[in-house]
This record gives structure tokens, C-alpha cells and sequence, in this order.
């Protein structure tokens, strides 16, 4: 069994009633003010992971070279 999997752009998905029901439902806040509890969570995980004191997300290779 062949299955194609499309990773042009996040765009030309299609998300199934589970995802939509998963996105409508998710708990969130504005990450800048330590608000949204699942990038809060997300940064705990990978510090404890990393054995560091904190963990900062940024959504790109470019941020985190910036960042660094």
C-alpha cells in the first residue's frame, strides 16, 4: 500500500471533525505573557528533558539563531 503524504504547506490540508473538535476544545492565552498553558507546559517538558532551568519556544530555526 502506497500513501502519499503532502508537505507543501500546512494549506492544502484538510483536517478531519477529531481535529477540528481537538482545535476548538484546546486551552489557550497569549504566550507572550506566559499565558497559553500548553507552550507553558511544552517549555517545562523540554527544560526538565534538557536539564535546564527554562525553556523559550520559537516557531523557527531563524528565530532561534536570532535568539541565541
Amino acid at each position: 500500500m502506497v500513501r502519499e503524504v503532502d508537505l507543501r504547506s500546512d494549506t492544502v490540508t484538510k483536517p478531519t471533525p477529531a481535529m477540528r473538535k481537538a482545535m476548538a476544545e484546546s486551552l489557550v492565552g497569549d504566550d507572550v505573557y506566559k499565558e497559553d498553558p500548553t507552550i507553558n507546559e511544552l517549555e517545562e517538558k523540554i527544560a526538565a528533558f534538557l536539564g535546564k532551568e527554562a525553556a523559550l519556544y520559537v516557531a523557527s530555526g531563524t528565530m532561534g539563531n536570532l535568539s541565541a
